[in-house]
């Protein structure tokens, strides 16, 4: 293993921040993830905010399980707790961040932003500039960044997007004028061709890309021809974090084998409460530290596919599905009658089941794509998702439960995140919605967290890591009867 720069005792580590969304701070992040664990790096990464498809690309740039750190969502003490037991054991730190540098919850205060999580971890930030267009100006603009906040630390900055190297050439001098003692790490020539492929939601997902690891690559070599990584061996290392329980993808994560993450997997060695976890092509949105919690309250996570299976998994006692791509898989899940019927028994029985978003919409009764065509699906909640062409919602919430459920008694309060496209036709009258929910705006109006038996579905991504005792009660409900 090649590490040149790296000691024994210390781990180099930094923040990839952008100065906007789209000025190819992810890019960055991926191509150095990929640059380093080529040379041979345990690279340890990481996803500021309540992202799941960036992480899926992290997971196969750096080998690694990629953990998402979101101090509103989970708190300072937790989001240090889920960074230094990944960190265990590695040789370097990447963590990508989230829009602007000091974008985050709200407008005038740095709640949520990759601001607040570097100076949370102590992290110094290299700062990814989209210089298209621009010349003298950007010394200006980086100015401003590095000023704003006296606390944070920089490392460095990377220029993107120069359209010649005369103007490559142009950008370098005018930053080195103007910020003499801040490293310039290189200007990064405009490449359309490593553009990672976009729709709805985001990035398409590594579970959908056969070619990514190619365009890793891809990126590794645009990073490493016009930056010198030398700057990143000599950031201030943060000790290395013993590793007591190595694991290839980290606990209760997705391990990238060969071109695509694969399913959850067990790594409690003793048998456990088997819950079902949906996860394929239509769902895989899963923050790693919920899998983990589930783990470490006593579940083993068994994997299996709503697209491809005919059953469920023998002997589980519970069901969690995630969110994802349900729409763009639509005919396939409709058309596998056998696994529909299979989840929609076992809801009817009584067991414990807990569905996110994409897994929500699952189990509806339909759903309508943008053609206007009808999908059958599960029928455990009578109702419609309708698929819409911008988004239907979107931000942090808080819930609070105003009835028991699988999740914990009454006055259980979890953090999470909403982003959909979808929307219900129609909420049918009866139908109990336990969930009283605040976004940055206060009370968010309308029903949620709808419940059929002991089943709870919403189009809300809860954070375990807020909450660990809502995994312990759901492993809890799970173990009744099995």
């Amino acid at each position: 293993m090649e590490n040149s720069g790296m000691t024994h005792d210390t781990v180099p580590a930094l923040v990839v921040a952008g100065v906007k969304s789209g000025c190819g701070k992810t890019s960055v992040a991926l191509g150095l993830m990929r640059a380093l664990a080529r040379r041979g790096h345990i690279v340890a990464p990481f996803k500021a905010g309540p992202d799941f498809i960036d992480p899926g690309h992290h997971a196969l740039a750096a080998g690694r399980t990629s953990h998402n750190l979101d101090a509103w969502m989970c708190g300072a003490s937790g989001v240090a707790d889920i960074y230094k037991r990944q960190t265990a054991g590695v040789d370097a730190v990447v963590v990508e961040g989230v829009m602007g540098l000091f974008d985050g919850f709200s407008a005038t205060e740095e709640t949520g932003s990759t601001a607040e999580l570097a100076k949370l971890l102590d992290l110094p930030v290299l700062l990814v500039i989209d210089a298209a267009s621009m010349a003298r100006s950007v010394a200006a603009l980086a100015q401003g960044f590095i000023r704003f906040d006296p606390r944070l630390r920089f490392c460095g900055v990377a220029l993107n997007n120069a359209g010649s190297p005369s103007h490559a050439a142009l950008l370098a001098e005018a930053f080195r004028a103007a910020l003499p003692d801040i490293p310039l790490w290189g200007v990064l020539p405009r490449c359309s061709a490593i553009a990672a492929p976009s729709r709805h939601l985001g990035l398409v997902t590594a579970e959908d890309s056969p070619d990514l690891l190619p365009r890793l690559d891809a990126l590794a070599d645009w990073l490493e021809a016009s930056l010198d990584l030398s700057f990143f061996h000599g950031i201030e290392p943060h000790p290395r974090q013993p590793d007591p329980t190595p694991h290839p993808g980290g606990p209760g994560g997705m391990i990238p084998p060969g071109g695509s993450r694969a399913a959850p997997v067990r790594v409690r060695a003793e048998p456990g409460i088997a819950v079902g976890v949906a996860c394929d092509k239509a769902f895989s949105f899963y923050y790693g530290e919920n899998l983990r919690l589930l783990e470490a309250a006593g579940a083993r996570i068994v994997p299996f596919s709503p697209l491809d299976d005919t059953g469920l998994p023998e002997g589980v006692g519970g069901l969690y599905f995630g969110g994802g791509y349900p729409e763009l898989q639509a005919e396939k899940l409709a058309a596998n009658v056998a696994m529909r019927r299979a989840v929609r028994e076992f809801c009817a029985a009584g067991r414990p089941v807990y569905a996110e978003c994409g897994g929500f919409m699952y189990l509806m009764e339909s759903l309508v794509d943008l053609g206007g065509k009808s999908h059958a699906l599960c029928g455990v909640f009578p109702m419609t998702a309708v698929m819409g062409g911008r988004f239907a919602a979107l931000g942090y919430r808080e819930v609070t439960t105003r009835a028991a459920s699988c999740l914990g008694p009454a006055g259980t309060v979890l953090r999470g995140h909403e982003f959909h496209y979808s929307r219900l036709a129609a909420v049918p009258d009866g139908l109990p919605a336990i969930y009283a929910m605040t976004g940055r705006g206060g009370f968010v109006a309308g029903p949620e967290g709808f419940v059929a038996g002991r089943t709870l579905g919403s189009y809300v991504h809860l954070h375990f890591g807020s909450n660990p005792a809502a995994a312990a009660a759901f492993v809890a409900a799970c173990a009744e009867g099995t």
